[in-house]
């Protein structure tokens, strides 16, 4: 699972493996350590209308519409994205999508990425 946060957005991509895994047990999560503390991060199904974050005690939740998450393994369905209303009048963008492999060279593993629909269209 990968996440980029940038100003009010968040993004979590997924590989096939853990869409899987997400849409069979309902959750996933990862951690990073750091040397002062650990940094959590989980995308979790809930029985909610849209996308939903939360960040307490060092970890950033997404939690998913179950509706949405019922078939998103066996669907042609990229993502789902929402604009979350904040308590000063601001959005937080919100995005879960399938992580494509890169269209460029790169060192990251590429094994378990979703094929790119733009490769060899460039």
């Amino acid at each position: 699972m990968k996440i980029r946060i940038k100003e009010n957005s968040v993004r979590f991509r997924l590989t096939p493996t853990e869409v899987e895994k997400f849409c069979k047990e309902g959750a996933i999560e990862e951690a990073t350590q750091f040397k002062s503390t650990t940094f959590k991060y989980a995308v979790k199904q809930k029985q909610i209308g849209n996308l939903q974050v939360d960040f307490n005690d060092n970890a950033i939740t997404l939690y998913v519409p179950e509706s949405f998450a019922k078939d998103w393994n066996t669907n042609n369905v990229v993502g789902l994205d929402h604009h979350e209303q904040l308590v000063d009048g601001g959005t937080f963008f919100l995005l879960l999508e399938k992580d494509f492999a890169c269209l460029d060279n790169t060192h990251e593993d590429q094994t378990d990425k979703y094929p790119n629909p733009k490769a060899g269209k460039c």
